[in-house]
């Protein structure tokens, strides 16, 4: 009888131990189900471009976004024919490192999307000289561009090809409040600038061919462009039908 009660009891006992999960083993029902893969599109999850869409759509209405750009910008030699540049440049960044005077940048966002990483010129620091000490006047950013969306004609050089002209504000010119001043004047190397009777500079728009010499010296800012809300230096360098806007 005893061998019988305890037979019952290793049987009984066995059992409850087949019947209980291993340790180590998890519990979770879905532990087994592996996790699938989420939907991408572009290459982001669906919550980045909705993120990414949202942002674009608040920055839009507050306008620090434009969808087009406002107005026409300074392009590099053979970039004069915007919608030729838009449909080409594929934003490689080959011509602003090839510029030895550093006058080339991207456009910003606030220059509009469609034009975002473009090149525009920027004569804060130099100017364009056409490549004439680095390349002998055969502009190096028009050789480096690879689609051709920075072009020109065959026989173009820097004084038949109009990048922009010249603009002089005379609320903030230093001349003008009889300091003497006269940079601009001394830099132009294509006499595009004169003196009138007093001394003070002025533009002579048919000769000027934007070459950005007069701006890259004009030191109104540094020197107290003394005028409430200055953000630009006296002369800059604008597109033709910008100037033409302006003196008209």
């Amino acid at each position: 009888m005893k061998e019988t009660v305890e037979q019952d009891t290793q049987e009984t006992l066995q059992n409850e131990a087949a019947t209980q999960p291993d340790a180590g083993a998890s519990t979770d029902p879905s532990a087994d189900k592996t996790e699938a893969p989420q939907k991408t599109y572009a290459g982001m999850t669906r919550r980045t471009l909705c993120l990414g869409v949202g942002s674009f759509v608040v920055l839009l209405g507050l306008g620090a976004i434009k969808p087009m750009q406002t107005k026409t910008l300074v392009r590099p030699p053979g970039g004069q024919d915007e919608d030729r540049l838009l449909s080409l440049c594929i934003r490689c960044e080959k011509c602003y490192e090839a510029c030895p005077n550093g006058v080339i940048r991207p456009a910003h966002m606030e220059d509009g999307v469609l034009s975002m990483r473009m090149p525009t010129l920027d004569f804060e620091s130099s100017w364009c000289d056409w490549c004439q000490e680095a390349n002998g006047g055969d502009p190096l950013c028009v050789k480096t561009c690879q689609t051709e969306a920075l072009t020109l004609a065959e026989g173009a050089t820097e004084l038949n090809t109009i990048i922009g002209k010249a603009y002089l504000d005379n609320d903030l010119c230093l001349a003008q409040r009889g300091l003497g001043c006269r940079f601009c004047f001394d830099a132009c190397p294509y006499e595009a600038m004169d003196l009138d009777n007093n001394g003070r500079p002025y533009v002579i728009t048919e000769r000027c061919n934007g070459c950005g010499a007069c701006e890259s010296v004009c030191v109104s800012l540094e020197n107290g462009s003394i005028s409430t809300g200055a953000r630009t230096r006296a002369v800059t360098v604008r597109t033709v039908e910008e100037v033409e806007g302006l003196t008209s």
